[in-house]
């Protein structure tokens, strides 16, 4: 099976080596000196390193040059990303099957990525979303993990669950897209809550209450937009809540704890060197929030923290005042 992943990240790459074996696997960067480094170093020194790059895996010039004769096309790029990639895949080998592995909510519009997909390819077109608790490094260092594959296609799901299943990235289906997907995009905005939390000394009472709270959020809204609460309490809910919210390797939780420490949205951002897709997705969640009147006040205090010049401090003091309520 050919697979071609586009995004040479530290996400697209940790992807591109667990499928790497079984299955014939191109890698593709947008950026030339990205790709020629890699090929050169036999490693992903910007995003994933001390990792060695197979030989045979394949690290294209061109996009088309990817694509071409894949069987599957894997998209891996931030979410900002997703819509030019499909469009350009698209162009270049319309109807191959296509799964993206971003999560969060598209800027402007508020977008999930199955809807910005089914606007650019049809409702109908074979897809689905590889999503839960997965951090790069492990992945690519054949540390077991397991996640999900989302489609509302049950046919697409029965096709592609036992190729991409391995034996150390194990990959459970699920027909609930929504869910999945709201899981894996509000899961980074709790996470910055909880960065900032553990960066005050609150202790982990506090978090644990956070991460409690802030699965109830993304269950409400979830459910408000279709989808199960059975997902939230799954791989894709639960499972990459607690591992965003409390593992050090979560960058949405580093921006938290950077956060709390005093320090700029901008300086934290570019020191942190990689995207943190908690940062814009939040202010399109309190928005959607919003439209379905679901009350999500744990995002919207981290939507005020990084967008509306709340401190920490008075951040934590609003939520602390809310009035008592039933869980």
């Amino acid at each position: 099976m050919r697979i071609a992943v586009l995004g040479a990240g530290a996400w697209g790459t940790a992807l591109a080596l667990a499928f790497h074996g079984p299955h014939q696997v191109a890698l593709w960067a947008r950026n030339p000196e990205h790709v020629a480094a890699m090929r050169r170093e036999r490693e992903n020194r910007r995003y994933l390193p001390g990792i060695a790059l197979p030989e045979d895996l394949g690290l294209p010039d061109s996009l088309a040059e990817v694509a071409a004769g894949a069987d599957l096309h894997l998209v891996a790029t931030p979410l900002s990303g997703l819509r030019a990639a499909v469009r350009e895949l698209q162009r270049l080998q319309p109807g191959t099957p296509l799964v993206w592995a971003c999560k969060g909510l598209e800027a402007g519009s508020g977008r999930l990525p199955h809807e910005i997909v089914a606007e650019e390819l049809g409702a109908d077109a074979p897809c689905g979303v590889l999503t839960g608790p997965s951090f790069a490094a492990e992945v690519a260092r054949g540390q077991p993990t397991a996640i999900t594959l989302a489609s509302h296609d049950a046919g697409f799901i029965e096709r592609w669950l036992p190729i991409l299943h391995r034996p150390l990235l194990r990959v459970y289906a699920n027909n609930d897209l929504v869910g999945a997907e709201i899981g894996g995009a509000i899961k980074n905005v709790m996470a910055i809550a909880a960065g900032v939390s553990d960066g005050m000394g609150f202790g982990l009472n506090a978090r644990a209450a956070l991460i409690t709270r802030g699965l109830a959020e993304i269950a409400r809204l979830a459910v408000a937009l279709g989808g199960r609460p059975e997902t939230l309490m799954g791989l894709a809910g639960m499972g990459d809540l607690i591992l965003t919210c409390t593992g050090d390797l979560s960058r949405n939780r580093r921006v938290g704890l950077a956060l709390a420490q005093g320090k700029t949205l901008d300086d934290i951002l570019r020191e942190l060197g990689h995207v943190a897709e908690g940062v814009s997705t939040t202010r399109e969640v309190v928005a959607l929030a919003a439209r379905h009147g679901v009350e999500m006040p744990l995002c919207e205090a981290v939507d005020a923290l990084l967008h509306h010049g709340l401190s920490a401090t008075d951040a934590v003091d609003r939520l602390l005042a809310r009035d008592p309520k039933h869980e």
